[in-house]
């Protein structure tokens, strides 16, 4: 597996995709897809169906998983959303309102195609496809803007702000849907006051937790060997993090994700614990877990035209439309404006990641997660060529440096 995603992923590379693309494609080809389609003999030898390997499989991904939502969470860089704020305000309000109603109301209008999932809550499943269609992709996004040298633009803040503000209001609404799903033993709250309760949650951390719990957590690092020591309470505290956000009430990725946005840092380079961690994850653990994903799932057989035609059109409809006038409204122009749009219609890892926890849950079904990644696939290889097309005509000014702003991490 490992080897399939660092093949695939370095070879994506080339045509300027993001790796989690190769890797997920090498997933499908390792999967009951092709591989075991066309040889299941040697599918089911690579792939034994055993109750201990699956369990060290599934151990394996899970950490992964909150590795990859907490250096994700670091790149929720929060001195961005303070400057030229008109501009960041509607465009994340269009950016999110837009997609997340188209994504309510297709459920509502169209319970047909959906099956059981719009036959059961269909309020709360609409939610979730509304969140689901709303989130961009910081790490996908800062690479892109990194490639094309915008980071440090106006455009580049403008985006790089909205998406941030975007990830923080799906991510928590995705968490209080979650929150519905509790053990029997568990906090049981109404939808409502799930949502407020992890919208308390997330305002907590970014003030108290960001103003006290940081620099007592960088202030411990600094009396640990390393930057081993480091790492692991890193490591321990992520964990920390997934099982206090399980004990009341969401996954446990949202605990890793709050936990990196915490510790996130207004810098444009990394320090060495950061960076020895965050190339541990992106190297080996994502890797995994991304070619796990198209492993677990029989892509053909689950391939429904009819949801993800839906799926592809609304999102990259509601994102691109809503994000495009947010920005008119900010002042920018129309070509700028698109640039913004097509970018942020990104949505990458992050989308599979909230895909994988949904279908975990049972809040999807197999045909919609394969819709859900294959969205994430698509709108991830068109943002780079049509932002860099966009900007084109006006790379020189696209390109003028604004104030010095923090770079991100590619």
């Amino acid at each position: 597996m490992l080897a399939v995603g660092l093949t695939f992923g370095n070879f994506v590379r080339r045509f300027g995709w993001p790796m989690v693309i190769g890797e997920l494609l090498g997933g499908i080809i390792l999967g009951p897809t092709i591989l075991g389609g066309l040889a299941p003999g040697y599918y089911t030898w690579l792939f034994p169906p055993s109750a201990d390997v699956a369990a060290g499989r599934d151990a394996l991904t899970r950490i992964g998983m909150m590795l990859f939502l907490f250096v994700a969470g670091l790149e929720v860089n929060l001195a961005f959303a303070g400057k030229r704020g008109w501009s960041i305000l509607w465009t994340s309000i269009f950016g999110i309102v837009l997609p997340f109603g188209l994504g309510l109301g297709a459920v509502l209008a169209l319970p047909g195609i959906w099956g059981r999932q719009a036959g059961g809550d269909e309020l709360l499943f609409g939610v979730f496809m509304g969140a689901a269609l709303s989130i961009s992709a910081l790490p996908v996004i800062a690479r892109i803007l990194s490639d094309l040298d915008l980071l440090r633009s106006e455009i580049g803040l403008i985006v790089m702000s909205s998406a941030t503000i975007n990830d923080l209001i799906g991510w928590s609404l995705f968490a209080a849907i979650l929150s519905q799903f509790a053990p029997e033993d568990g906090p049981r709250r109404g939808l409502g006051l799930s949502i407020a309760f992890v919208f308390a949650v997330f305002v907590l951390v970014l003030t108290l937790g960001r103003r006290y719990g940081a620099p007592l957590i960088l202030h411990a690092g600094r009396r640990l060997h390393q930057p081993g020591g480091v790492i692991a309470l890193t490591v321990t505290l992520v964990l920390l993090a997934g099982a206090g956000a399980q004990a009341v009430g969401v996954h446990t990725v949202f605990g890793a994700f709050l936990l990196g946005v915490m510790l996130s840092k207004p810098t444009d380079r990394r320090d060495e614990v950061a960076e020895v961690l965050y190339q541990f994850v992106v190297s080996f653990l994502a890797p995994v877990y991304f070619v796990s994903v198209g492993v677990r799932t029989n892509f053909l057989a689950h391939f429904d035209v009819r949801i993800v035609g839906v799926v592809l059109i609304v999102a990259c409809l509601g994102k691109i439309v809503g994000v495009a006038a947010g920005a008119r409204l900010g002042g920018m122009n129309v070509r700028d404006s698109f640039a913004v749009a097509f970018a942020m219609n990104a949505r990458g890892a992050i989308e599979i990641i909230l895909a994988s926890v949904a279908l975990e849950h049972g809040l999807i079904d197999e045909r919609i997660f394969v819709a859900l990644v294959i969205m994430a696939l698509l709108t991830s290889m068109l943002s780079g060529p049509a932002v860099q097309f966009l900007l084109k005509p006006s790379g020189e000014q696209a390109r003028t440096k604004s104030d010095p702003l923090p770079a991100g991490r590619p």
